[in-house]
């Protein structure tokens, strides 16, 4: 009961509900996060190690660059929970949003063909004047 109860408070908030939704939907490194989300390094950092510790993720190093997905094997209760919020959240504004800067960030990066933070920096500043326009 009590990990139950741990797991639905660590998915209460919003910033790590995100980013299990999109890393459920492809591996992404710290920056691509962070363009996607549009929020800062070290709230997409806090928030991984807090989804880590509690089971869900799995690391990819790749050169400096380490890169994030939910782990193959998860607790039945962690799949579960994934699958529920899933199906709930399909028509979500804020997820449904983060859906299209996913898609819209894998291309800006095929563009680049970089993957650092400067360059997620310019993603997420062009990506929010095309917001305000």
């Amino acid at each position: 009961m009590k990990m139950a109860a741990d797991i639905l408070k660590l998915l209460a908030d919003p910033t790590r509900l995100r980013i299990v939704m999109v890393l459920s939907k492809k591996e992404l490194c710290v920056c691509q996060i962070m363009g996607v989300l549009e929020v800062s390094q070290s709230l997409v950092s806090k928030n991984l190690r807090l989804l880590d510790a509690a089971g869900f993720l799995r690391e990819r190093k790749e050169g400096k660059l380490v890169f994030y997905s939910l782990r193959g094997d998860l607790p039945v209760l962690h799949r579960r929970l994934i699958a529920v919020l899933t199906e709930s959240l399909a028509k979500n504004r804020v997820l449904t949003g983060d859906l299209q800067s996913l898609r819209d960030c894998e291309e800006f990066q095929k563009r680049t063909g970089k993957c650092d933070m400067k360059t997620f920096g310019e993603f997420m500043r062009r990506n929010k004047q095309r917001k305000t326009a």
